[in-house]
């Protein structure tokens, strides 16, 4: 007696395994620990100032972000943020995109600090200089993608005026892991680094429309 090895030996093989999922029919799907490898969104030609693609998904169920910037006693500033359709990501995650799920970046003036994985930032001083200041929260795919509706970034911007004196923002530099966040690392820009000194109190920040 000979076997047969061909398909329908194949599909008999499966059946005796309990059917497509005896196959890897959650492959074929890109399934990896219960999150959808499959494409997410569409991807537009417009890109942040890093060349990272927009993913446009529809205003129904998108992600949200909004930022609140208060300032602390040791003249730092707490960052605070309320997401909606979204959760954060924890380090090592797949970089594949995953509807509502990902980073933000945080960034002043243009210049990312930091990548955040949890609700809350703590902001050194000593990185707001003397005046007023735009704090800006971007969400991101798992991928580097940047969440998008209607051809625009996910964001929330809120306004800071720093009364004291202090040093210039400093240039980026290759970061390490913190609490709850992690160094903008390559790519993304600089690292936040710890502590402030006791400066004169400042304004309460100004949200304002991301």
């Amino acid at each position: 007696m000979s076997w047969t090895r061909g398909p329908l030996a194949a599909l008999a093989v499966c059946a005796l395994l309990g059917g497509a999922a005896g196959c890897g029919a959650d492959d074929a799907h890109g399934r990896q620990g219960g999150a959808t490898a499959s494409p997410v969104g569409k991807l537009l030609d417009d890109t942040d100032e890093r060349g990272r693609h927009y993913r446009e998904v529809a205003e129904k169920g998108a992600p949200e972000v909004s930022v609140e910037v208060q300032p602390d006693s040791d003249d730092s500033w707490d960052v605070l943020l309320t997401v909606h359709h979204f959760r954060f990501s924890q380090s090592g995650a797949r970089a594949v995109p995953v509807a509502g799920r990902g980073v933000a970046l945080l960034s002043l003036d243009g210049r990312t600090l930091a990548r955040l994985r949890t609700r809350d930032h703590h902001l050194p001083g000593r990185l707001v200089p003397r005046g007023t200041h735009h704090v800006t929260v971007r969400l991101y795919a798992d991928d580097g993608t940047v969440w998008a509706v209607d051809g625009k970034p996910v964001q929330s911007t809120a306004d800071i005026t720093a009364s004291g004196a202090g040093p210039t923002v400093p240039g980026s530099t290759p970061g390490g892991a913190g609490s709850g966040t992690e160094g903008a690392g390559a790519g993304a820009g600089g690292t936040p680094t710890a502590g402030g000194s006791g400066r004169r109190p400042r304004a309460p920040a100004t949200p304002r429309p991301g």
